[in-house]
């Protein structure tokens, strides 16, 4: 009993420490995205923002059950919160395909963004390392609702695989399409773990 208590407080830590970084992180690419023009850094910086906002539901989930609730109560806050993942995943899966779609129609060539290559070269690092420590914690207590966020904290380190390799492709080959191509990419994984997310609060 006493290690089910103390997954669920390393559970809770690790999510507070994921929303700090997503709020770093969104700053970050949302300025630089900005700056640059590029749908996939701010693809990027707005899927952090979902992320904080799932993190932030799945602490008061955490809270509930640290707190002693009993098992029905924390079913229902489970069943919430994976539904309000899911959602987030859709509302991005929406938003990345439509503005991709209208850049390589524009042909609006992004600026380079080195500020935006250090940062996916960053979050490729860390956000795989929280989101494993967040895994073995769900196994730990038997919460899908933690599952789901750490997967989307793991969508986090494809994102940033993603956005990587197109901001690279456009600063240092010059190809501009790269970036709106990348943000693409991240589409079939958002719809996936949506629809996964969705139908888990049901």
């Amino acid at each position: 009993m006493a290690v089910r208590r103390d997954w669920k407080r390393i559970g809770m830590w690790l999510v507070v420490a994921t929303m700090a970084y997503n709020a770093v992180e969104a700053l970050i690419a949302i300025w630089s995205g900005a700056r640059a023009e590029s749908i996939a850094l701010l693809g990027f910086g707005l899927d952090s923002i979902i992320e904080l906002a799932a993190a932030s539901v799945l602490l008061w989930r955490l809270r509930v059950e640290v707190a002693g609730a009993g098992g029905d109560a924390v079913e229902r806050a489970e069943r919430r919160v994976l539904r309000f993942v899911g959602g987030t995943f859709v509302a991005l899966a929406l938003y990345v395909p439509w503005q991709a779609s209208w850049t390589l129609w524009q042909r609006e060539a992004p600026d380079e963004s080195m500020v935006g290559i250090v940062l996916a070269a960053a979050s490729l690092v860390v956000m795989p390392l929280v989101s494993w420590g967040k895994l073995r914690a769900a196994r730990e207590i038997g919460s899908e609702a933690l599952r789901a966020e750490a997967k989307e904290t793991l969508a986090c380190s494809y994102l940033s695989f993603t956005l990587l390799l197109g901001l690279v492709a456009n600063a240092w080959a010059g190809w501009w399409w790269a970036d709106p191509a990348a943000a693409l990419l991240m589409v079939p994984w958002l719809i996936r773990e949506g629809i996964e997310g969705l139908r888990g609060g049901d």
